[in-house]
């Protein structure tokens, strides 16, 4: 499903503004569904979820500064990578690989909600007088399409778990249809940065190899980093997908809509780059399982 969601983003990219608009509505659908996973009382935020945020928010400030002499595209590409919450479908592969599932999506629910709102406050101060706005503007209007965005899901979630527990049933029992969501994302958020890497100058190219490049050691050290530290605390393979598999729709949506569009090449390697991470720990996991 990745190649092909990959490829047709990229064969049908001249066509895919007329849908680029359902985006939002996608993501909103996907982090219900794996909200909906998480009940009220499962929801126990433990030390080790305190220090993934600590890194994912921080790490991702002090990547940007630590880059931002190389270029502000190349700085903010790395600081979306690292930013950016957990993958709607990593409680999935989490549970395929043996790990926490309530722990992954109780993470997700925290690092979405400090995305939405660090997101308005980090992505005005990044963008260095872009637009004719001010900072107070651009600060609402950031906030008032990231966050309903995020949270909103959750409330929903919530309200239908104690008001509706069928429905609410009925949907964490769904969880698949996150990831064909997911896919009709790719699909649409690919072609949109394929659509503005072609239409950037060939003095470009060295720069988008670059945020290409970066975005796979980001991905690396993620996976490495969440393993060790969830080693210390007894549950190595659930901290690793929490730190390390990101909502990559999410984030080219955000970098396509509040960064320079070009610093969409990021997320958009990563994909690519935590995918291959995934299908490899998964295939380590059925061999070992087989022997």
């Amino acid at each position: 499903m990745l190649p092909i969601a990959m490829v047709c983003g990229v064969l049908f990219h001249s066509q895919i503004e007329y849908v680029a608009p359902i985006v939002p509505y996608l993501i909103f659908s996907m982090l219900l569904i794996t909200f909906c996973r998480v009940k009220p009382r499962e929801f126990n935020i433990s030390r080790v979820l305190w220090e993934l945020l600590v890194i994912q928010l921080v790490g991702s400030v002090a990547l940007f500064w630590t880059l931002r002499p190389l270029g502000l595209d190349i700085a903010e590409a790395a600081f979306i990578c690292v930013f950016c919450p957990t993958a709607t479908a990593a409680p999935v592969v989490t549970g395929m690989l043996g790990g926490s599932i309530p722990k992954v999506a109780a993470y997700s629910v925290i690092s979405n909600l400090a995305v939405a709102l660090l997101a308005p406050l980090l992505f005005t101060w990044m963008g260095e007088n872009q637009t004719d706005m001010t900072f107070t503007q651009e600060f609402t209007e950031i906030a008032a399409r990231v966050a309903p965005l995020i949270v909103f899901p959750l409330l929903v979630s919530f309200l239908l778990y104690f008001f509706a527990p069928k429905v609410h049933g009925m949907i964490s029992g769904v969880q698949s249809l996150s990831f064909y969501l997911w896919a009709v994302s790719l699909i649409v958020v690919v072609g949109r940065s394929v659509s503005f890497m072609l239409a950037e100058p060939h003095e470009k190219i060295p720069e988008m190899i670059a945020m290409a490049l970066i975005a796979g050691i980001v991905c690396i050290l993620q996976f490495i980093i969440g393993r060790k530290l969830g080693q210390k605390h007894g549950d190595k393979i659930s901290a690793a997908q929490s730190l390390g598999q990101k909502n990559t729709v999410l984030a080219i949506w955000m970098a396509l809509t509040y960064l320079n569009p070009i610093a969409s090449v990021g997320p958009a390697a990563y994909v690519a780059w935590q995918n291959t991470i995934n299908s490899a720990q998964l295939y380590l996991k059925m061999r070992k399982v087989g022997k």
